[in-house]
C-alpha cells in the first residue's frame, strides 16, 4: 500500500518532473530528485547472479560487469524441485545486491518453455506452469526477505527470441490462463514481487506494454499486484497508451517519450491522476529498498561459491546409469575427456551473463577434492567449431582405451543458444557426437556429463552406460560434478522439461517462430508433457524423470475423502521409503487425471502436475508426504464464464515417478459448485438438450409430440424416435444398411443401424424435427426453447 509520505512527495512534483520519473536515468538507474530528497536507485540483471556494470553501460554484456557469483541458471534450478534450496539461493543473491546497492534484481525469468528451440530457455524454469510458479515464488521470497526487490519476467507469452520485439503471440483465452499466465499468477499471489517486467512482444495484436487487460485488469485488479510495471529494455511502444494500460516505468532512460506524457496531460488526453499513480508506485518500491538498505552488507565470494556448488549438486539429473557404473571409486583409473572438463560451459549468453570472480572446472575440483585419484585428461574437441579435429579425437580415444572409465564432458557451445536468437535444431555439434561414439567404442564404460540449457537429441544414448545432466550449473559446476561422479553427493534432480525423441515430435513444431510476425499458439494447452502424455507419444526422457544412486518406493496413498465439493479441498498423503543402501532425495510428484470426456465436451490433458515435494531420506527411512489441493487442482478455464470451472466428475489422484509413470492412484468424485449458463436455440442439437436435466424432463414430457424417448436420447440417440433408418421414417427409402427391400438384417447390421440412428439423432438440430415429423411447427419448438432457457 502506498503511504501518505509517497503521496506527499508526488504532490510536490511538477508535471515535467513526474513525466521524467516514468523513465530511467540511464541504463541501470532510476531518476533522482535532489530538491525533494529522492536519491537514485539501481537495478541489475540477475536471474542467477548479479550483472552490475561499473563502467560505460550497455544492455547485452559487451562491457564487463563487477565480479560476482554465478549460480546455476533457471534451467538447472528448476530441476532441483527444491523450494527451500532456491529460496536460500535467493537470499544469497539479495545479500550481494545489498552489498553493491542494487534495489531490484531483474528476475526470475519464468516464461513457459513452449518449444526446446527457444534461445533463452536456459534462463526459463519449466514447460509446466505449476513448477515455474512455485520455483519462481521461492526465489522471489528469498530475495525480497532481505529487502531487495524482484522483477519476474517477461510478462507474458514470450516464448521465442525470433522477432521478439515485434511478433504477436496469438493464443486463446483458455491457453493464456492455464499455461502462460498461471506461473505469474502464482508468483504474484504467493510471493508479492515488488515489480513486474513486461515482455517485448505483442499479445493478440497488442504490445504487452499497452495491454490494459493484462497489466491492470488481470495483474492488479484480479491478482492484487501493488508494485510497478517496467518495460523490458527497449520494449516501450507508445508512451501514453502504455501509461493508461498500467505500464509505469520505461527502461532504459532517459526516455525520449517523456514530452508525450506532458503534452497528453495538458491536452486532457491523459488524466494526471494516472501519471501520479505510476510515479507513486515507482517511488514506493524505491523507498522499500532505501529505507532498509543494509550498509554493512558485503560480498562473501567464497561462501557463495560453495553455495553455488551445493545448488548445482541438487539440480543435476542422472538420466542413465546402466550396471550401476556410477558412482566411481576414487581408486578407479578415469579419463576426463572433452573441453568442458577444463573449461565448463556453465551459463548462457546475453543479459544474464555474469562476470564470475572464479570458475571451478571438474579438473580443478578433482585435483582439490581427490588429489590421489588417477585421472587423465584429453581435450577431445574444440567447441568453437563443429567439424572434428582428428588429432584431438585420436588423443581422446587413446586416453579412453587406457582407462577403466571414460567420462566425456560435452554439451552445447555458447553459439548454439543465447538471448537474441533461437536454436534451429536439437542436435549437439557433430564433432562431439563423433567423439562420444568413438570413445564409447574404445571403452565400454563411458559416461557423458552434459552442459546445456535446454533439451537435446541423443543419437548416441545407446552407446554409453551413464548420462549426467548438469544443465548450466553455475561457476562451481565442476565441484558439483566431481562430488556427484564419485558419490560424495547423490543426484536428486528431476527434469522440469521433456526431452523429445526429435524436433518433429514437439507440439509447436509447425508453428514455432511464426510467419509475418504472427505466432499461432495453436497447440493450446497441450504444451510439454500435457501433449506427449495425452497423445501417448514416446519421448527420450519424460518430464519429472531422474534416477538416483538409491531406490525409492511409494505406498499407502490416502485421500481425506472419496467425494468432495470443490470448495472443501482435498488432502492427499503418501508414504515414501528409501529402499536402497544410500541416503538420497526423492521428488514426490502428484498429478490429477481429469475426465477425458467431460459432460460439456471440454478437452483436457490426460494428467497435470498439481503438487511436488522433495524429501531427503536415509537408507531404510520412511516419511509421509502430505499435499493440500484446492479447487484449482481440478479446474480448467471456462471461456463462457471467463473463470475457473470444475466439472462434477470422478478424477484420478496420481502419485507418479514422472509424467508418464503412475505409481499409485485413487479416485475422488468432485462436485463442481459453479454452473455454466446454457442458452438453447433452434440450432441446438437433441443431444445437447438431453445433456441438461431440465432438457431430459421436457423432452420426456414431449415424447408423444416429438416421437422421442428421453432415455435413449440421453444415451446418445433415440431408438424409438420415429425418425429411424437414417432419419426418414415412412419415407419409402431403402434401408440404410444396404439390405434389399423385405430382406432381414443380421445382428451385426442391426447394431450398425442402431448406432447410426442414435448418432444421427444425437446430432440432429431441434429445427430438423419440422422436416422429419409432420405437425411440428416452429412456434411449438420456440415454446419449448423458451421453457428450457427459463
Amino acid at each position: 500500500m502506498i503511504t501518505q509520505r509517497i503521496r506527499d512527495l508526488v504532490a510536490q512534483m511538477t508535471l515535467e518532473e513526474k513525466a521524467v520519473f516514468c523513465s530511467g536515468r540511464d541504463f541501470w538507474h532510476l531518476q533522482a530528485l535532489e530538491r525533494l530528497g529522492i536519491p537514485e536507485v539501481m537495478v541489475s540483471d540477475g536471474p542467477h547472479g548479479l550483472r552490475t556494470q561499473d563502467q560505460a553501460q550497455d544492455h547485452l554484456g559487451v562491457n564487463d560487469s563487477i565480479k560476482a557469483v554465478c549460480f546455476p541458471a533457471g534451467c538447472a534450478t528448476a530441476s532441483s524441485f527444491d523450494r527451500d534450496l532456491i529460496r536460500r539461493q535467493g537470499e544469497a543473491i539479495a545479500r550481494e545486491a545489498q552489498a553493491v546497492g542494487v534495489s531490484v534484481v531483474l528476475g526470475p525469468a519464468m516464461n513457459i518453455k513452449r518449444s526446446p528451440l527457444c534461445g533463452r530457455n536456459f534462463e526459463y524454469i519449466s514447460e509446466d506452469p505449476y513448477v515455474a510458479g512455485e520455483m519462481a515464488a521461492a526465489e522471489i521470497e528469498g530475495i525480497q526477505s532481505l529487502n531487495v526487490g524482484t522483477s519476474p519476467k517477461h510478462f507474458a507469452l514470450n516464448s521465442q527470441e525470433f522477432h521478439r520485439m515485434t511478433a504477436s503471440s496469438n493464443a486463446d483465452e483458455r491457453t493464456m490462463r492455464e499455461i502462460y499466465l498461471t506461473a505469474f499468477e502464482k508468483a504474484v499471489k504467493q510471493a508479492h514481487p515488488w515489480t513486474i517486467m513486461n515482455s517485448y512482444n505483442r499479445i493478440n495484436g497488442t504490445f504487452a506494454c499497452e495491454d490494459r487487460q493484462l497489466l491492470t485488469d488481470i495483474l492488479r485488479d484480479e491478482w492484487g499486484f501493488d508494485g510497478y510495471v517496467v518495460t523490458d529494455w527497449g520494449a516501450m511502444n507508445e508512451r501514453v497508451p502504455a501509461l493508461k494500460a498500467g505500464c509505469d516505468l520505461e527502461m532504459p532512460g532517459p526516455g525520449g517519450l517523456t514530452q508525450d506524457i506532458v503534452d497528453a496531460v495538458k491536452s486532457g488526453e491523459l488524466d494526471e491522476a494516472v501519471l501520479d499513480e505510476s510515479v507513486a508506485r515507482i517511488l514506493d518500491v524505491a523507498f522499500r529498498y532505501l529505507d532498509h538498505h543494509d550498509e554493512s552488507a558485503v560480498f562473501e565470494y567464497e561462501k557463495d561459491h560453495e553455495m553455488a556448488a551445493q545448488v548445482a549438486e541438487q539440480c543435476a539429473v542422472l538420466l542413465k546409469n546402466d550396471d550401476a557404473l556410477l558412482p566411481l571409486s576414487p581408486s578407479c583409473r578415469v579419463a576426463f575427456i572433452g573441453q568442458y572438463a577444463e573449461k565448463p560451459r556453465f551459463q548462457g549468453g546475453g543479459s544474464s551473463h555474469i562476470n564470475c570472480f572464479k570458475t571451478e572446472s571438474a579438473l580443478d575440483a578433482v585435483k582439490a577434492l581427490l588429489p590421489e585419484a588417477p585421472v587423465t585428461y584429453a581435450r577431445g574437441f574444440d567447441d568453437a567449431r563443429d567439424d572434428t579435429d582428428d588429432a584431438l579425437l585420436a588423443e581422446a580415444v587413446k586416453a579412453a582405451s587406457e582407462a577403466e572409465v571414460a567420462v566425456i564432458f560435452a554439451g552445447l557451445p555458447d553459439r548454439y543458444e543465447s538471448e537474441g536468437y533461437d536454436r534451429k535444431h536439437l542436435r549437439m555439434p557433430d564433432n562431439q557426437v563423433r567423439l562420444i561414439r568413438e570413445v564409447a567404442a574404445a571403452n565400454a564404460n563411458t559416461v557423458v556429463v552434459l552442459h546445456n540449457g535446454s533439451a537435446i537429441e541423443m543419437p548416441w544414448i545407446g552407446h554409453v552406460k551413464a548420462v549426467l545432466e548438469s544443465y548450466l550449473g553455475g561457476q562451481a559446476v565442476g565441484r558439483a560434478q566431481v562430488r556427484l561422479l564419485y558419490g560424495e553427493a547423490n543426484p536428486g534432480g528431476r527434469l522440469a522439461e521433456t526431452f523429445p525423441m526429435r524436433l518433429e515430435d514437439t507440439p509447436s513444431y509447425l508453428t514455432f517462430g511464426g510467419e509475418n510476425d504472427q505466432v499461432s499458439y495453436s497447440e493450446g494447452v497441450y504444451v510439454g508433457y500435457r501433449y506427449y502424455c495425452t497423445k501417448k507419444l514416446p519421448v527420450l526422457f519424460p518430464f519429472g524423470f531422474g534416477l538416483s544412486y538409491t531406490t525409492f518406493a511409494c505406498s499407502n496413498l490416502r485421500l481425506s475423502a472419496e467425494r468432495i465439493r470443490e470448495s472443501e479441498g482435498l488432502t492427499v498423503t503418501v508414504d515414501v521409503t528409501n529402499t536402497g543402501e544410500r541416503a538420497g532425495s526423492e521428488v514426490v510428484q502428484l498429478y490429477i487425471g481429469a475426465p477425458q470426456h467431460a459432460p460439456n465436451g471440454t478437452l483436457r490433458p490426460v494428467r497435470e502436475l498439481k503438487g511436488f515435494e522433495k524429501v531427503h531420506l536415509e537408507s531404510g527411512e520412511t516419511k509421509s508426504v502430505t499435499f493440500s489441493l484446492d479447487s484449482r487442482a481440478f479446474a480448467y478455464w471456462n471461456t463462457q464464464i471467463h473463470d475457473w470451472f470444475t466439472d462434477s466428475a470422478e478424477y484420478s489422484v496420481e502419485i507418479c515417478a514422472d509424467a508418464q509413470t503412475v505409481l499409485l492412484s485413487a479416485p475422488v468424485f468432485v462436485e463442481g459448485e459453479k454452473t455454466i449458463p446454457v442458452v438453447y436455440d433452434l440450432a441446438s442439437s437433441l443431444g445437447q438438450i438431453m445433456q441438461h436435466p431440465a432438457g431430459r424432463e421436457m423432452m420426456a414430457a414431449a415424447k408423444n409430440l416429438f416421437g422421442t424417448e428421453s432415455d435413449g436420447a440421453a444415451d446418445g440417440g433415440a431408438a424409438d424416435s420415429g425418425v429411424a433408418d437414417g432419419g426418414a421414417a415412412d419415407s419409402g427409402a431403402a434401408p440404410a444398411d444396404g439390405s434389399g427391400a423385405g430382406g432381414e438384417k443380421s445382428a451385426a447390421q442391426e447394431a450398425i443401424s442402431d448406432e447410426m440412428n442414435n448418432a444421427m439423432m444425437f446430432e440432429m438440430p431441434l429445427r430438423s424435427l419440422m422436416g422429419f415429423k409432420p405437425g411440428i411447427t416452429k412456434e411449438m419448438l420456440e415454446g419449448l426453447i423458451a421453457k428450457l432457457n427459463s
